[in-house]
């Protein structure tokens, strides 16, 4: 059996996520007590018609911390049983988490008459620790929109048998590095077309740009060192049940290079692992 825990801060997109799993096959449960957790893949895992074999659970902030610090010990436990189990983890910068909160108007669910709603996140975070300590991938959803998020958790989590699903994200390290980045590769040492007037508008998506980049030896260097790097280890990632990875190339602004070298990287890996995407986080 395949456990998927999903877990993270209120507003971060848990609710989502579930839904996703539910419409690609999951058997879905929602702010599961941790302490039913084994008690409920038990009963699963006996039922013989019809078979149950791929769960996602909902664990939160309502369940105590007492029961929090126990969810890394269950699942300990649970793969001594034979079950495959693994934690995502969703979080999201605090200012986003109070934005969508004013936006909906719902209550924090740990929120109450003596606290705030920005003490009710900041203390969230803290109860969930030990959830996030034992996560196998974090995400962050403060730059993802809803169909964004939604693809992402098909693509990742419901790669099943397709092998390991592959991730090549650009991004602009002024923004920040992404925070559910497996590998980053920093391209900031190749040529900017951003100080090509005519090319400053556009992106490594178009052909001018893409010709002043293949114009300079460096970058196909630097394209031939990440493809043979990713081509030695990824299949030891493989070996080692790893069933996504998320890649990152950034560069300044990330609008040039690194969308460049993300659409190379994608091209050249596609043959070899069917499930794969680029996504460019800064267009």
């Amino acid at each position: 059996m395949k456990l998927v825990v999903i877990s993270g801060r209120s507003g971060s997109g848990k609710t989502t996520a579930l839904h996703v799993l539910e419409d690609i096959g999951y058997y879905c449960v929602d702010n599961l007590p941790v302490t039913l957790l084994r008690d409920l893949i038990v009963e699963l895992s006996s039922r013989k018609s019809p078979q149950i074999n791929e769960v996602a659970i909902g664990i939160d902030a309502r369940n105590s911390v007492t029961q929090l610090e126990m969810l890394p010990n269950v699942l300990r436990d649970l793969s001594a049983e034979g079950i495959d189990s693994e934690v995502i983890y969703l979080d999201a910068m605090d200012s986003v988490l109070v934005k969508r909160f004013s936006e909906t108007r719902r209550r924090h669910p740990i929120s109450n008459d003596t606290n705030t709603l920005n003490e009710a996140i900041e203390r969230e975070r803290d109860m969930l620790h030990p959830v996030a300590s034992s996560a196998s991938l974090i995400i962050n959803t403060s730059k993802l929109n809803l169909h964004e998020l939604r693809d992402l958790i098909k693509k990742r989590v419901g790669a099943g048998n397709e092998g390991m699903a592959l991730l090549f994200q650009s991004f602009g390290f002024k923004n920040g590095v992404p925070g559910d980045a497996d590998l980053v590769f920093d391209v900031r040492c190749l040529p900017n077309p951003h100080w090509i007037p005519n090319l400053r508008s556009q992106t490594g998506r178009d052909p001018d740009v893409q010709t002043f980049l293949q114009g300079h030896e460096q970058v196909q260097e630097m394209l031939d060192d990440i493809s043979a790097f990713l081509v030695a280890w990824l299949p030891r990632f493989v070996a080692n049940n790893r069933s996504y990875m998320t890649i990152a190339i950034g560069c300044t602004g990330g609008q040039h290079r690194s969308v460049y070298i993300t659409e190379k990287l994608t091209e050249q890996f596609k043959p070899d692992f069917p499930n794969v995407q680029a996504r460019h986080r800064e267009l």
